[in-house]
């Protein structure tokens, strides 16, 4: 670390997603790293490992403009309060605020694709509206990257899948560019340091699969036969629910899947390479690597 190296710091660092980057960080000998947390004594390893630790309490306005005090680059991780409505854009817009207030020149926020206003509010509603928090700042500069859909998220349903022979959803056969949480890292990783200006990133897998691919390569994988049926969205909202899922996480994934089935996730770009110089892991490559998840 230099005098003059800027001061980069990760919200959420106590996720998976803010720890990995993090640890890139270190990995790649970057310096002068903030890991903030509601908690930071979970943070403690990185804190032995030569990084500051802050803490950031994102339903408390006031420590997000002292945790971001210094700060010249910040990570701005979406948080995970789905369960309330009208929660997580008010964190963000206090963020976003507490940047502007504290002098930090550069936000990179983790996005969707597809994002757009939402009578009612939701997750991608969210998304549009601290995307617009971001362009409304006097000061602010920021790159947005809209993340695709985990590939982690296929593992969370291939159990049932395989154990019934059925993947369903409501992507009316679209593709979906999956990509995985340590490409997203990579990604993250790399805009927050070197980012600069205004501008809007898609990350993305290599291809865009759609949900007949996914159910061959789970039959593949599993030896088992495994068929995607395609629902109407009222049909699959039914369905999560039925399956005992709150009622926060239905709109969710109804939500993902009809931007999925409007074409919004399968877009595909060259971001990842582009910023860290490695393709991302096709959809393939990531199964194959946790084959034996798809049993459980």
């Amino acid at each position: 670390m230099t005098a003059s190296s800027p001061r980069l710091l990760v919200t959420g660092a106590g996720g998976q997603l803010g720890r990995r980057v993090v640890e890139l960080l270190l990995e790649a000998g970057v310096g002068n790293i903030v890991a903030a947390s509601r908690d930071p004594s979970k943070l403690a390893d990185l804190a032995a490992r030569g990084v500051e630790t802050r803490r950031a309490d994102f339903d408390d306005p006031a420590s997000l403009v002292e945790a971001f005090a210094g700060v010249d680059r910040l990570l701005l991780i979406s948080t995970d309060a789905l369960g309330q409505p009208g929660q997580r854009i008010a964190q963000h817009r206090a963020a976003v605020a507490a940047a502007t207030a504290a002098g930090v020149r550069h936000v990179v926020y983790t996005s969707a694709p597809g994002v757009r206003p939402q009578t009612g509010g939701g997750v991608i509603d969210d998304h549009f509206w601290t995307e617009q928090a971001l362009a409304a700042s006097p000061t602010l500069g920021w790159t947005i990257l809209r993340h695709n859909l985990y590939a982690e998220l296929i593992l969370q349903g291939a159990g049932h899948a395989v154990s019934s022979s059925l993947l369903h959803s409501a992507t009316a056969g679209a593709g979906r560019a999956y990509i995985t949480r340590e490409d997203c890292a990579r990604a993250d990783a790399a805009a927050l340091v070197s980012g600069e200006g205004r501008r809007i990133l898609d990350v993305s897998g290599p291809a865009a699969v759609t949900q007949d691919q996914v159910a061959a390569l789970l039959s593949e994988l599993s030896g088992k036969p495994v068929a995607h049926q395609n629902l109407p969205l009222d049909a699959l909202r039914e369905g999560l629910a039925a399956a005992g899922l709150p009622p926060f996480l239905v709109d969710v994934l109804a939500d993902f899947d009809q931007a999925a089935s409007e074409g919004q996730h399968a877009i595909v770009t060259d971001v990842v390479e582009t910023l860290t110089g490695r393709a991302p892991t096709s959809v393939r490559a990531f199964l194959e690597a946790n084959q034996a998840a798809l049993a459980q």
